[in-house]
């Protein structure tokens, strides 16, 4: 699904550049430019008398529009049309012009002169906001995917609990019910996709990063289609190039994949970089795994409290997946929903590494059994997340398995977690927040 956008200016010249600057960005779908407040909103009256579906993402209103002015347009798309985005093009990007047009109820602001960055920033989060709320408007199937595929994050509450081993399993799991699959490594310092499936391939992600305009043709040089069925973005070989994909590169990267792909899972490791922390506030679906013990718990209670000061994901918004679990395991999956308050999926994942060892030690995950419980229960998981076709999605779990109804037992370490977690992360980590 594409991006559409409908930009409104005089200007001719003006017109010119936004026009060629919207058709390099990934996934978008622009518009001839309207030249006037008029026809805009007339055309947005056709348009949403066909079906609010019709009506594009984003409006692009250019500061030079009339009749009417600029701000006064933007108030009267926002209450006419509110499941459009619209954003302001302006040569004054100060704090009072941008607060007027906040309350004018603009998604975002572009300065005069335009650059690439700040247009596609600006577009792809007024897309995703206009794309959220026709969502909960219930207007069809494909406006809950966002502006294009859905992007699956999957993180680790600590390292070794099993979240490379989950990513890959999920998008094992869509390729073989028909989706089009892109799995990406997005642990960027300590990759490990590429030595799960047994790939070697010079491209990784750091190639893209300082890449302006990612047409399919680049992203299809950095991508190594494996035999599997998937698209592999590899972590770059050597670690000191994960400093290369910043926050911002990481979106663009993100938006061409997703206007490619139906389906991008990403192993974001269990490192909080400005890269991964921008994946996860983009995701459709965040997952966090955990295995269920006392380190394992704090560390997934630490990574949603940190999510959620850098405003990146809310706990209620994140999917846990206890990984390892035992019916004799003393802290069960609905303990640590409530510890963690994020929302615990039904399948957990049964410990049975020796099903696994053969084909990890082989670097072939690829090649492990059906019979595999652990394969079996996280496909089920995938299937839970709606990573897999409408057919598949019913998960494969036995009423013995109800992973968040099991019961807790009272004793030993359970009440040290009750305590919550008295550690500090400090402030090493800050994340601006764009306007």
């Amino acid at each position: 699904m594409s991006t559409r956008i409908l930009p409104a200016v005089g200007d001719p010249e003006a017109a010119r550049v936004i026009a060629a600057l919207l058709s390099q960005l990934p996934g978008a779908e622009p518009a001839a430019p309207v030249a006037d407040s008029t026809s805009l909103l007339d055309m947005l009256g056709r348009l949403a008398g066909e079906s609010i579906d019709e009506l594009p993402e984003v409006v692009l209103v250019h500061e030079r529009i009339g009749p009417l002015p600029a701000l006064d347009l933007v108030r009267e798309v926002a209450l006419r049309f509110p499941a459009v985005g619209v954003v302001l093009v302006t040569s004054d990007a100060g704090p009072a012009l941008f607060s007027a047009a906040m309350d004018s109820g603009a998604r975002g602001l572009v300065g005069l002169p335009l650059t690439y960055e700040e247009l596609a920033a600006r577009v792809q989060a007024a897309a995703q906001w206009s794309v959220g709320v026709r969502r909960h408007l219930g207007r069809g199937p494909e406006a809950a995917a966002g502006p294009g595929g859905r992007v699956v994050t999957v993180t680790g509450a600590k390292g070794g609990v099993g979240a490379t081993f989950a990513a890959v399993q999920f998008a094992l799991a869509a390729a073989a019910a028909g989706r089009r699959t892109a799995l990406v490594d997005m642990d960027l310092q300590a990759g490990d996709v590429g030595s799960y499936l047994d790939v070697q391939f010079r491209r990784s992600i750091a190639d893209l990063a300082g890449i302006q305009d990612i047409s399919p043709r680049v992203l299809q040089d950095a991508v190594y289609d494996d035999r599997t069925g998937l698209a592999l973005l590899l972590a770059p070989a050597d670690g000191e190039r994960g400093e290369e994909v910043d926050d911002r590169a990481a979106r663009h990267i993100l938006g061409a994949l997703r206007a490619r792909y139906e389906l991008v899972v990403i192993d974001c490791g269990t490192q909080v970089t400005g890269a991964n922390a921008a994946a996860v506030e983009m995701a459709d679906v965040a997952v966090l795994v955990t295995t269920p013990d006392v380190v394992a718990v704090r560390a997934a209670k630490r990574m949603v409290r940190m999510w959620e000061r850098l405003q990146v994901r809310k706990a209620q918004d994140t999917s846990m997946v206890v990984n390892r679990w035992t019916k004799h395991t003393e802290i069960q999956p609905s303990l640590i929903e409530k510890i963690t308050k994020t929302r615990s999926v039904r399948t957990p994942v049964p410990a049975a590494f020796k099903e696994l060892q053969a084909v990890v030690d082989a670097g072939r995950v690829q090649d492990l059994d059906n019979r595999s419980t652990v394969k079996q229960a996280l496909w089920a998981v995938a299937g839970e997340l709606g990573l897999l076709t409408p057919q598949d999605t019913e998960p494969a779990v036995s009423p013995e398995q109800p992973g968040a109804a099991l019961a807790v037992r009272g004793s030993g370490p359970v009440a040290r977690l009750r305590g919550g977690d008295r550690g500090s992360l400090g402030p090493w980590l800050r994340r601006g927040r764009e306007g």
